[in-house]
C-alpha cells in the first residue's frame, strides 16, 4: 500500500470540529467530576449507584467489544479463512472498545492510582468483581498485543513483527478463554440482586444471558463497524463489495443462531422460574418490547437476509441487536432495578453523564480513524501478505 493510498484528511473537517467540541466538553465534564465528586455530574444515589457509566460503557462495552474475540476464534481456531479480512478491524475496535470500558469504569470509581489496587494490595478471588477485573485487565493486554503485529508492520520492525505473529494462536486461545470468563461473570454479579432486579430480567442463569447475549452483540457490532469502515475507508480496502457482501451473510448467519439460542434459554428461564404471569403487567410489556423488538425480529431479519442473499436485512438486523443490548443492559443496570420504588427515587441520568458517554466513543471513533489511516489495518502489508 503506497503512501499516496494512505491519505490522511485535513486537520478542519466537520467531522474532526464537532469531535473537538464533543471532546473538550467532555474533558471539562471529568475535571468537575474528579474535583467535585460524583454529586456535581451525575444524578446517581444510594438505590442507583451504577447507572449509565456503568450500563453503558462497562456492560454494554463489553458486551459490544465481544467482535474481536469471535472473528478471531473462527479464523485461527477453526479455520474460517474468509473471514480473515475483518479479524484486524474487529481485534482494534475489541481493543479500543476494552480500553473505553476501562477508562469508563475509571471515571464512575475514581481514584485511578488505586487501579492496580486489586491484584496487588487485597485481592478477592471469592469476589466476582474481582474476576471481571482481572480478567479484562488480562484481555485488554492480549488485545493489545494482538494488534501490535499491525504497529510492527507501519514501524517496519520486521523482528517483532516475527515474534507477535507465532503468538497468533496461543492469544486467540487465552482471550477466548477471558472473554467466556468475564463476559459471563458480569451476568453473576447480580446474583446477589433477587429483591431489587425485577423478576423478568433476574435469573439464576443470568451469567449465561450475559455470555450468549455477547456473542450476538459481538457478531453484531463487527457488521456495524465493518459497514461504517468499509465506505470510510474504501481506498484500503482490497476485498471486492461482493466478498464483503459474503462476509456479511455470513456473520449474519452466526447472528441468527446466537440470537435464536439467546431467545430459548430466555424462554427456558422463564418456564424453569414460572414467571410466565409476570409477561400480563406492565413491566411484562417492557420485558415483550426487549424480546420481541430486539431479539426476535432481528433474528428474524438475519435469517431472511442470510436466505434471500438480502445484505441490507443483516446489517439493519445488526443495528437493531447493538441497540438491543444496549437496552438490555441498561434494564439490569438500573432501568429494572430497584423497580418497586416510587418515582421521585428513580433515577434518570444526568445530562453531564449522556455527555461524558458520548465523548468515550467519540474518543473511541477518533483512535480508530486514527490508527487506520496509517497502519495496516484494513489490507494486507505486502511484505506479511497470508501471514496470521
Amino acid at each position: 500500500m503506497s503512501e499516496a493510498v494512505q491519505t490522511r484528511g485535513k486537520l478542519f473537517t466537520p467531522f474532526n470540529l464537532i469531535a473537538g467540541v464533543i471532546l473538550l466538553v467532555g474533558a471539562g465534564i471529568l475535571l468537575l467530576r474528579f474535583t467535585q465528586g460524583l454529586q456535581a455530574t451525575t444524578n446517581l444515589t444510594h438505590y442507583y449507584p451504577w447507572g449509565i457509566w456503568i450500563g453503558f460503557d462497562v456492560m454494554s462495552g463489553v458486551a459490544l467489544a465481544a467482535g474481536g474475540f469471535v472473528t478471531s476464534s473462527a479464523v485461527y481456531l477453526f479455520g474460517m479463512k474468509e473471514y480473515k479480512p475483518i479479524v484486524r478491524p474487529a481485534i482494534l475496535t475489541g481493543f479500543l472498545g476494552y480500553f473505553l470500558v476501562v477508562l469508563g469504569l475509571i471515571v464512575d470509581l475514581g481514584k485511578p492510582w488505586h487501579l492496580p489496587y486489586p491484584f496487588l494490595v487485597q485481592a478477592g478471588p471469592t469476589s466476582a468483581l474481582f474476576e471481571v477485573s482481572l480478567c479484562v485487565a488480562l484481555y485488554l493486554t492480549t488485545l493489545f498485543v494482538e494488534t501490535t503485529p499491525a504497529v510492527f508492520e507501519w514501524l517496519g520492525w520486521k523482528r517483532w513483527r516475527k515474534v507477535v505473529g507465532a503468538m497468533t494462536i496461543a492469544l486467540t486461545v487465552f482471550g477466548l478463554i477471558l472473554s467466556t470468563l468475564h463476559q459471563s461473570t458480569l451476568g453473576a454479579m447480580y446474583a446477589i440482586t433477587p429483591t431489587k432486579l425485577h423478576p423478568l430480567w433476574y435469573s439464576p442463569y443470568i451469567p449465561v444471558h450475559f455470555f450468549v447475549s455477547a456473542v450476538a452483540a459481538g457478531l453484531s457490532m463487527v457488521i456495524v463497524e465493518g459497514m461504517f469502515s468499509h465506505k470510510a475507508f474504501h481506498h484500503q480496502v482490497q476485498i471486492s463489495n461482493e466478498q464483503f457482501e459474503r462476509i456479511n451473510l455470513g456473520l449474519g448467519k452466526a447472528g441468527a443462531v446466537a440470537l435464536a439460542i439467546y431467545t430459548a434459554i430466555k424462554l427456558l428461564s422463564l418456564s424453569l422460574d414460572d414467571k410466565w404471569h409476570l409477561l400480563g403487567t406492565s413491566w411484562g410489556a417492557w420485558y415483550l418490547v426487549e424480546l420481541v423488538g430486539f431479539v426476535l425480529l432481528p433474528c428474524f431479519l438475519f435469517t431472511v437476509g442470510y436466505r434471500e442473499s438480502k445484505v441490507l436485512f443483516v446489517r439493519i438486523a445488526a443495528v437493531i441487536t447493538v441497540i438491543g443490548i444496549i437496552l438490555n443492559r441498561f434494564n439490569v443496570s438500573f432501568i429494572a432495578f430497584n423497580y418497586d420504588l416510587p418515582s421521585e427515587h428513580r433515577y434518570v441520568p444526568h445530562w453531564m453523564e449522556i455527555w461524558v458517554s458520548v465523548a468515550l466513543v467519540t474518543f473511541g471513533v477518533v483512535m480508530f480513524r486514527w490508527i487506520a489511516n496509517r497502519m495496516p489495518i484494513m489490507y494486507e502489508h505486502p511484505d506479511w501478505k497470508d501471514e496470521h
